[in-house]
């Protein structure tokens, strides 16, 4: 039995500016903008939502169907997913049309400007949950907006339990839309500015949401992450990283500790602080995918930071 993660692949383009920003965007010709930044330093990543929560629950050893659109340049992405051994079996290619992709520019203040082009993954919803068999628990992360709606219905006609994790595509959705989805999941994952505008649309409490589902789970970055149950608040901490390299991906890593404590049927204690090592793991790599370990040895650091075995 797999775990089923619906989302995006995305290439992410990634360039280092050696100045600032500010230097050269003035705040009276902004109507007039007219710019270019020589980026010397450039680096390509795998990454989208399924990408990355898919490789970390590889790294886990769970059994893992990605469900994603892509374009005719994926090659290089499938190349990396075979030496990964992650299926690509519910991975479609439309034709015409090219993977999606962040062009993210950072100068030395850490400000960033990005130009992202869905490209094939607004086909998404060609893509059904039915496709796939033997799928026991699922998630939809960000991806095209049709996709997210239509997979969210089919999990719960399927009578499959699945997370709903918004998370980029949150403006995407109106008060309704997301009511609708919260009533057919089974848990729902955000960061907490996600939190706000989900509780601000929807006009519904953190309560109110748990009451909805079987947990309603908040991740506040280096504050750790809230885990609200019908019955109860557990506060699970964040985890010291060894370095702090590149926030980007934390989240998709927390979310592959969910699944994998949710799918084996864990406490939430222990699933949330294998979620928070997941991301305090990622966070001391560039990229996305460009961290490793072994399950043997992922535990031991659990073990290490706190204090028993799950």
């Amino acid at each position: 039995m797999s775990i089923l993660v619906c989302g995006s692949y995305a290439y992410d383009n990634i360039m280092v500016f050696h100045d600032r920003f500010k230097n050269h965007i003035l705040p009276d010709k902004v109507h007039i903008l007219n710019v270019s930044f020589l980026v010397p330093e450039l680096r390509r990543e795998f990454g989208g939502c399924a990408g990355n929560i898919a490789y970390n629950l590889r790294l886990l050893e769970e059994p893992v169907l990605p469900m994603a659109t892509v374009g005719t340049d994926f090659g290089p992405y499938a190349d990396w997913l075979a030496s990964c051994a992650i299926p690509d079996t519910h991975i479609r290619i439309i034709d015409g049309a090219y993977t999606a992709q962040a062009f993210i520019t950072t100068d030395l203040d850490d400000n960033q400007i990005t130009a992202f082009h869905p490209g094939a993954m607004a086909m998404a919803h060609e893509n059904r949950v039915s496709d796939a068999e033997g799928v026991e628990i699922g998630i939809v992360s960000p991806d095209g907006y049709e996709g997210m709606v239509e997979h969210a219905e089919q999990f719960a006609e399927a009578g499959i339990p699945f997370v709903f994790d918004p998370g980029q595509g949150m403006p995407m959705f109106d008060g309704d839309t997301l009511k609708r989805i919260v009533e057919q999941a089974d848990w729902v994952v955000v960061n907490d500015y996600e939190a706000s505008l989900l509780q601000d649309r929807t006009d519904l409490t953190p309560h109110d949401l748990a009451e909805r589902l079987r947990a309603y789970i908040v991740t506040r970055g280096g504050e750790g992450s809230v885990i609200y149950t019908r019955d109860r608040r557990i506060d699970i901490p964040a985890v010291p990283a060894e370095h702090l390299a590149d926030p980007t991906g934390c989240g998709d890593a927390y979310r592959a500790g969910l699944l994998y404590g949710l799918r084996r049927g864990l406490d939430w204690e222990t699933t949330g602080r294998i979620a928070a090592l997941l991301g305090a793991i990622k966070i001391a790599h560039h990229g996305t995918q460009n961290h490793r370990f072994t399950v043997d040895g992922f535990f031991d650091r659990f073990h290490e930071v706190f204090g028993y075995r799950p």
